[in-house]
């Protein structure tokens, strides 16, 4: 094989270090654009999650929602122990570690609550500084889809309440004001909430109430989820996803259905998951929405697990009868 000449190596000298530039172009092209990306990724954060708030040795339920608004802002929805959820106008994101505040959400409330956190895959744990200047520890994680594979078969209808004692039934703790008289579970006066004994998981339930004007009860649904009982229609007036018919802090009815404070009302509810439907009165006014998460009141935030219904019994004086349910197989 013949020799390159002088200008033939020179060519190919260059040829070789143009590709090789190329190559390095490439190289770094693709470099750029792995990081764009991983600085478009969405951070961990997002999403929903059942917390446990550590206070005075025992565990308080809550919740927190965050997404994204726009292309960098975080926002979202936090939910305490009691109370509605409220809305987050900003989560802060400091290199991963996270914070916002809320004002507090009542009158005696001086300061916000200030929170500060870290998110490990589905493990969530920070600090709540409450508005008593307290500080708290909590834990949480990622919060179930609870989305089911096929749709339920539904059993027979079974009564929650035989109209004669509260057999099935136990008190939160407080003092047990309920009374069984004439077919009628009575509450007289504010004190103690009522649980049923066996718990549920997706189930048909009809429920029938009466409350006096102004008065303020709620059927918590798995014991989690709020199905407000409330004097909306001659009462005070409340927002929207606080009155008569909805699910506390988050769904509002489409439609007000309330009769007024004396006469017997009743709701036919059917939770599959999360879907809920909500007949009130005869009238569908939610229609197989997602509940989001807990509502303050919750007796835990173990979202997938099965869990009681629950009666509130500390807003005033509230009768129930005529209770069953149907659960889903």
């Amino acid at each position: 094989m013949k020799k390159l000449s002088m200008f033939g190596r020179k060519y190919v000298t260059r040829f070789l270090q143009s590709k090789i530039m190329l190559l390095l172009v490439l190289c770094s092209t693709t470099r750029i654009f792995a990081q764009h990306a991983e600085m478009k990724k969405d951070p961990d954060i997002i999403g929903r999650w059942d917390l446990t708030i550590v206070k005075d040795g025992k565990g308080i339920p809550s919740w927190l929602e965050v997404q994204k608004s726009g292309t960098h802002t975080l926002i979202g929805r936090f939910c305490y122990a009691f109370g509605s959820a409220r809305p987050v106008s900003e989560v802060k994101d400091n290199f991963g570690k996270y914070s916002f505040s809320i004002p507090p959400q009542w009158e005696d409330g001086k300061s916000n609550m200030d929170f500060q956190f870290e998110v490990k895959g589905n493990q969530i744990s920070g600090t709540m500084v409450y508005v008593d200047g307290a500080t708290y520890n909590w834990t949480g994680v990622r919060a179930p889809a609870l989305i089911r594979s096929k749709a339920p078969v539904w059993g027979p209808a079974v009564a929650l309440f035989n109209g004669k004692n509260t057999k099935g039934w136990h008190a939160d703790g407080e003092k047990n004001q309920w009374i069984a008289e004439k077919g009628i579970l009575r509450s007289p006066h504010s004190g103690a909430n009522l649980l049923t004994d066996k718990t549920y998981k997706d189930f048909k339930l009809h429920i029938e109430f009466r409350y006096p004007q102004g008065s303020n009860s709620g059927v918590y649904l798995r014991g989690r989820y709020e199905l407000q009982v409330i004097d909306t229609k001659s009462g005070e007036p409340e927002p929207i996803n606080c009155q008569f018919s909805a699910i506390y802090g988050f769904l509002p009815p489409n439609k007000m259905m309330a009769k007024n404070p004396g006469e017997w009302q009743s709701y036919d509810v059917t939770l599959v998951g999360r879907m809920v439907t909500v007949v009130a009165n005869g009238t569908t006014v939610i229609s197989n929405q997602i509940i989001p998460g807990i509502t303050g009141g919750a007796i835990d935030s173990k979202e997938g697990e099965p869990g009681p219904i629950f009666i509130q019994g500390d807003h005033g004086p509230i009768d129930y009868r005529n209770i069953t349910i149907r659960e889903g197989k």
